[in-house]
């Protein structure tokens, strides 16, 4: 909203007022309230799981693989101090000689999707494209969380049933 409109309703006696700059959607994805038809709909930021194992750049790769294995994890995700994705390790940089440190080894900016984005869509999407996980992050970059495979997978079926039952749904 512009300064301008925020100080039209200050005058008109709103009192939680704010100069959003940032968009609808960043304001939807930082998890802040929303109206209107798709307020209450599901979104991959509800359903992240929080727990993925995370290391600094300068770890060393055999402390990361106890962390990996001992959370149950196949996978860790590289961040800075303030929680920003710097990179990603799956399988194959985990089976890395353990000597090496994560940023040797570590994929690179790895994709990350917005928590806003609707659940049916982004399981479609990542089962589509045989995608592993969908990582998630703030419009900062920042982690919020992962959602598996295998959490995609349940929740594809859960679409499905629900599809199906909608008239005019085809299978």
């Amino acid at each position: 909203m512009s300064p301008r409109a925020a100080c039209r309703l200050e005058a008109l006696g709103f009192t939680k007022v704010s100069d959003y700059v940032a968009g609808k959607q960043d304001w939807i994805a930082n998890g802040l309230p929303s109206e209107g038809r798709r307020a209450n709909s599901a979104r991959i930021g509800d359903l992240v799981r929080k727990d993925v194992p995370t290391c600094s750049l300068s770890e060393s790769l055999a402390r990361v693989k106890e962390r990996v294995e001992e959370a149950g994890w196949d996978m860790a995700v590289a961040v800075s101090e303030e929680g920003i994705i710097l990179g990603l390790l799956q399988k194959e940089q985990l089976a890395a000689p353990s000597d090496r440190t994560v940023e040797q080894v570590m994929q690179a900016g790895p994709s990350a999707w917005r928590p806003n984005l609707a659940v049916d869509r982004m399981v479609r999407h990542a089962i589509r494209f045989q995608l592993p996980h969908l990582m998630v992050s703030t419009s900062e970059g920042v982690l919020v969380g992962v959602l598996r495979r295998s959490d995609m997978d349940r929740l594809a079926g859960g679409i499905a049933r629900l599809s199906a039952g909608k008239p005019g749904a085809s299978s």
